[in-house]
């Protein structure tokens, strides 16, 4: 088969590797119709998440087909549609048990960590994905989600709501700044709204970001790049700060952008993956009362975002910019990489 390999920072290529086989009887094998090249993807390529072994296949969302099971996978068949979920579960650890699905202790990649897609073991950006623990680590797709929808549950979404609105403590009538408009930080500000935010700020140094995230739920977008960007935040919350800021690019500007516009009382968010040290100070923020959060999805929300998806509740075409097929890859990282120019938010790429 053909897939997306990893040889070392700034390598990749598009080539022939062996098909994979089932290794476990929880495994199954997923013919891949649909994936998509995510941020975290590009910093494996800077170099940025050195576990990443070469030549490992890269991806960890994806919509695929069922074509073979492993002996005790019961609830799923060959010819299922399905939602890949960037993270594994195992389902019966005491992290799965208590909805910690991130620090899965299933051996499979390394215990303890559920992020191993594209990571630890071999990922999505390929014709067909071996998937562990196959019944806690794959969704049905339901009739009228199509791929394109769905591949957006494999992670940005869960990521954007878990990470950013449930740890930042969204509440009804809140005031919420996302910084960085990108994929991650449009899908935060899309169900920003499930928890009731009254009023939801995008920051952005791209006008174009901005202006795609109004159809995603923002009430109002500032131009990080501007000279008074914090005294424009700080005006359309009567100088106070916001409640919630959640930092969604994952560099230590970003972060700190947050702490100079958050509350007292208020909670900062970190979504971003950072590959850079950030300096906090704390010597400033103890006295503010400020709540600080980060870390990797669980996916546990992805059930109840995907009963919203199917009834058009959440926007997940509007993610989808650029279209690809499989050999096309190169080309589709390219256009991602430089979305500055080339306006993309997810590429799409499709067998």
């Amino acid at each position: 088969m053909k897939a997306l390999v990893y040889g070392g920072p700034g390598e990749k290529s598009w080539t022939d590797v062996p098909d994979p086989t089932i290794q476990s009887p929880s495994d199954v094998i997923v013919k891949v119709d649909t994936t998509t090249i995510c941020g975290t993807d590009l910093h494996i390529l800077k170099g940025d998440v050195p576990t990443v072994a070469k030549g490992r296949i890269l991806g960890h969302e994806g919509v695929g087909t069922i074509t073979e099971i492993g002996a005790s996978v019961t609830s799923l068949k060959v010819g299922d549609r399905v939602i890949i979920s960037c993270i594994k579960s195992c389902g019966h650890c005491a992290n799965c048990r208590a909805g910690l699905y991130s620090h899965c202790l299933g051996e499979e990649g390394t215990s303890g960590i559920g992020w191993v897609f594209g990571h630890l073991i071999d990922g999505t950006q390929a014709e067909f994905v071996r998937v562990p623990y196959a019944e806690n680590s794959l969704h049905l797709l339901p009739e009228g989600v199509s791929d394109q929808q769905a591949v957006m549950l494999s992670d940005i979404l869960p990521t954007g709501f878990e990470i950013g609105v449930q740890y930042g403590r969204v509440k009804p009538g809140d005031t919420v700044a996302v910084i960085g408009a990108g994929p991650v930080g449009l899908a935060a500000i899309c169900t920003a709204g499930l928890y009731g935010a009254a009023t939801i700020i995008a920051v952005d140094l791209d006008a174009n970001r901005l202006e795609k995230s109004r159809e995603f739920g923002a009430t109002d977008v500032i131009l990080s790049s501007a000279p008074d960007w914090r005294e424009q935040v700080m005006v359309l919350t009567d100088g106070q700060g916001v409640d919630v800021a959640i930092e969604a690019v994952g560099i230590p500007a970003t972060f700190t952008m947050c702490t100079e516009i958050v509350r007292p009382g208020g909670n900062v968010a970190n979504v971003g993956v950072h590959g850079k040290a950030v300096e906090l100070h704390v010597e400033d923020l103890w006295i503010r009362n400020i709540s600080i959060s980060m870390g990797l999805v669980n996916t546990n929300s992805t059930p109840m975002l995907l009963k919203l998806v199917a009834q058009q509740k959440i926007p997940a075409d509007s993610f989808a910019t650029h279209h690809f097929i499989f050999d096309e890859f190169m080309e589709a990282y390219d256009t991602f990489a430089h979305a500055a120019e080339t306006k993309a938010l997810k590429v799409v790429i499709t067998a």
